[in-house]
């Protein structure tokens, strides 16, 4: 153990790069050049080097030199440091660029489908080594993952409730919302559709105490209409798509959520106008958090994307 720390105490990044020239160029005087320091200097670093391993790592011969077993042993290991150094690096460089890392980001089910998959996408063509996650839930699961410092930001939205005194919010965009069936759904077939028709049926909504149902069922009560009795609760897509499958059951589902399904020709939306159109959504972030460069860019990716977007809803 003495040995590797004397090993390590005395060899220094300068003797691994005058090995690696030596062995690359075959003479003293070139591997000095590319080192940018003088033959006597390269020489004397080469027998310190020798005198600190008490071996001879290269052979002098009359037109340059030649790298023995011990040197060929430690030009192998040089250039294994010299690669890692290289690569830390490039590494720091990428986290100070943003374009390596870890950012951690949770969307509410809107977002998550329609405009977080393309920016992450161009994000990671743009810079294979960074790392995200992504959890997909509702604001207040997301924002009490935020504060518990288990993401670095989050697509969602604030209520009364939310401290916004300790977030920042940039708003992207309000979230119109469709009424959703199976594709051959019987309701297809009628020439037009008003609320008082849908009393009866069975829909699939939003559990108790969420935004969406509160507005969907206020919907109702604005038509004079009791508000359905007949329901499911869940805000899981995946189960809301298979029990649309096999029954004959309404969905109520963000616009993007829907519609992304019924480019899949997994449903169809239903000419009704809904007019229970969610809050405004946006980037909700820390303002006692400096953020990483990655989450940084993110956060610039997904402004920026949501904006267009953003111009085309309000028009």
């Amino acid at each position: 153990m003495s040995s590797h720390r004397y090993l390590r105490s005395r060899l220094k990044t300068r003797h691994l790069l005058l090995l690696t020239a030596l062995a690359d160029e075959g003479n003293v005087h070139r591997a000095a050049q590319a080192l940018a320091m003088t033959q006597p200097a390269a020489s004397k670093m080469l027998r310190e080097l020798e005198q600190m391993l008490e071996v001879q790592l290269f052979e002098r011969l009359p037109r340059g030199v030649q790298p023995t077993e011990y040197g060929k042993a430690l030009i192998r290991h040089a250039r294994l440091v010299i690669e890692s150094l290289d690569q830390a690096h490039d590494e720091l460089a990428g986290l100070k660029e943003g374009q390596a890392g870890h950012v951690r980001v949770g969307a509410i089910t809107s977002p998550a489908v329609r405009l977080l998959p393309d920016v992450i996408a161009t994000l990671k063509r743009e810079a294979p080594m960074l790392d995200v996650t992504v959890e997909v839930e509702s604001s207040n699961v997301l924002l009490e993952r935020l504060a518990q410092d288990r993401l670095d930001l989050v697509i969602g939205r604030l209520s009364e409730e939310h401290d916004k005194l300790s977030l920042n919010y940039e708003p992207l965009t309000f979230e119109p919302v469709n009424a959703v069936v199976r594709p051959g759904h019987p309701l297809l077939r009628l020439t037009s559709l008003t609320l008082d028709l849908l009393e009866r049926a069975t829909w699939i909504v939003p559990p108790l105490g969420s935004v969406l149902r509160h507005r969907f069922e206020l919907m109702f009560q604005r038509a004079s209409v009791r508000p359905p009795t007949r329901v499911v609760e869940t805000s899981a897509p995946l189960f809301i798509t298979r029990l649309l499958e096999c029954s004959d059951m309404l969905a109520v589902l963000a616009a993007d959520v829907a519609q992304y399904y019924a480019g899949h020709g997994m449903v169809v939306i239903l000419p009704l106008p809904v007019p229970c159109q969610m809050d405004d959504y946006g980037i909700i972030t820390r303002n006692d958090r400096l953020p990483s460069p990655a989450a940084a860019k993110l956060y610039a990716a997904l402004k920026a994307a949501g904006a267009p977007h953003a111009e085309t809803t309000a028009g």
